[in-house]
């Protein structure tokens, strides 16, 4: 399946459309890096090989709820030009997001994290949303600016987290949010512009 996979997803976007691989299961590497995008729904979809979209422009949809990633994801660098929806999904091995660009939203409520979750430089225009998510291995969110707020109720940090340089602008939501054995507090970031929730 990755094989064709690659030449489906890269056909010229059309606004209103999108690829229907709800619940599909990918066995083998699936290698986006750099591909120009059409929408795609992948809600539910099991990932059993190592997922690379490096450098790789979303144009239309991006849906990966509630999806599985067995062998590691990496979005170094993607753009998302839409909603991005990662909630629900589940990252066995490290899961990479640094220096990504989301233009709407970047849902990823509920999110498992069995290892790396690495979200440094980040730009996310609308807002980041970390509901209930629960990251098991050192997460990384420095120098990452979130122009839409950031909705961390119930987030739970089970190891370092690095917050150095992050700016939140808009709403930082961080109601029942732990890092460790200790509340998150607004002052684990670098700067926060606007009404914050402890």
């Amino acid at each position: 399946m990755p094989e064709g996979l690659r030449a489906r997803l890269t056909q010229p976007w059309r606004h209103g459309e999108a690829l229907d691989l709800r619940g599909a299961v990918v066995e083998g590497p699936l290698d986006l890096d750099g591909a120009t995008l059409c929408g795609v729904d992948f809600t539910g979809a099991h990932f059993h090989g190592p997922v690379s979209a490096r450098g790789a422009c979303f144009a239309g949809l991006s849906w990966f709820s509630g999806a599985r990633f067995l062998q590691g994801a990496d979005f170094s660098g993607a753009m998302f030009t839409n909603d991005a929806r990662f909630d629900g999904a589940e990252f066995a091995q490290d899961a990479r997001f640094p220096a990504c660009e989301f233009r709407g939203i970047a849902r990823f409520d509920g999110a498992q994290f069995q290892a790396r979750a690495d979200f440094a430089e980040v730009v996310a225009y609308g807002n980041a949303a970390f509901a209930s998510a629960r990251i098991i291995g050192p997460a990384d969110f420095a120098r990452a600016e979130f122009l839409g707020g950031f909705w961390g109720d119930a987030l739970s940090l089970h190891a370092p987290a690095d917050f150095t340089g992050t700016e939140v602008h808009g709403r930082l939501w961080l109601k029942r949010a732990r890092l460790g054995n200790a509340p998150l507090l607004p002052e684990a970031f670098a700067l926060a512009f606007g009404y914050t929730y402890a």
